[in-house]
């Protein structure tokens, strides 16, 4: 478990903290981004000696600002969607599984992949900058894997995911807190990550074993009810659309939908 340029790995006492360090882009999320954070919450260790693990954003505008786009450039096959979306898929699945509580810190922009990370966090607290959502349906036309969507629908209910992600909007810190988006939110960065720490130190002491299976139990509740989406995924991905609003966004242009 090992820091890199992009993902910083810190253990300050009993809490790993994960920081996630493409500042320039607003932290993007690579694909080496994405595994080195699978990697991290496959390997803590479980022998007492860290008992949470932080995950938060450098640079001060943002957590995660999704997937870095121009990783799609490369996708010609409805195979390349799939890997795609099985990859993430992978590593939400290491994040929920991580026999740790995790608690993400969000400062800023926490949009696309960063917000599918955020949600598949134990514990979710922000600062009042937070920007939460998934704005696909405005800029990129391609669509959330029906794992994500379950995910959410448990944390914002149904009728209110269908909204966010039909209207493109950003959820702000008032409204994420009222709807149980997120816990607690606190006025500025310094308080946000004080705030993560003294959490951190409380769930350090909580019996291990009972969070462990507590989140265990329920991710099961969960995956129990999965559902069959690859045809979804092709219709998306697939599309003439979804390469347009790649190709108008990373371009700073606004994309003209035409169905197909």
């Amino acid at each position: 478990m090992t820091s890199t340029d992009e993902l910083i790995v810190e253990r300050r006492g009993a809490t790993l903290h994960l920081v996630f360090n493409r500042p320039e882009a607003r932290n993007a999320l690579s694909f080496s981004m994405y595994e080195a954070l699978a990697e991290a919450c496959r390997t803590v260790p479980t022998d007492g000696s860290v008992r949470a693990v932080v995950i938060s954003g450098a640079g001060g505008r943002a957590f995660a600002a999704g997937t870095d786009m121009t990783q799609f450039r490369g996708f010609e096959t409805a195979r390349d969607a799939h890997d795609y979306e099985a990859r993430i898929a992978s590593v939400l699945r290491d994040l929920e599984t991580c026999p740790l509580p995790t608690l993400a810190a969000i400062h800023g922009a926490c949009t696309g992949g960063g917000a599918a990370i955020a949600a598949a966090c134990d514990i979710r607290i922000a600062s009042e900058t937070l920007r939460f959502g998934f704005p696909i349906a405005r800029t990129l036309g391609n669509c959330l894997a029906a794992g994500n969507l379950a995910r959410l629908t448990e944390l914002v209910g149904a009728g209110r995911l269908r909204e966010i992600i039909f209207t493109a909007r950003l959820i702000e810190a008032g409204e994420a807190h009222a709807i149980g988006l997120v816990s607690e939110v606190l006025p500025d960065e310094a308080a946000l990550m004080a705030r993560a720490d003294g959490i951190a130190e409380t769930l350090a002491g909580m019996a291990p074993l009972t969070l462990r299976a507590t989140k265990e139990a329920m991710r099961r509740n969960r995956e129990a009810r999965a559902v069959e989406d690859a045809d979804l995924i092709e219709l998306c991905y697939m599309s003439e659309d979804f390469r347009h609003g790649m190709e108008a966004f990373l371009a700073k242009r606004k994309p003209e939908w035409r169905g197909r």
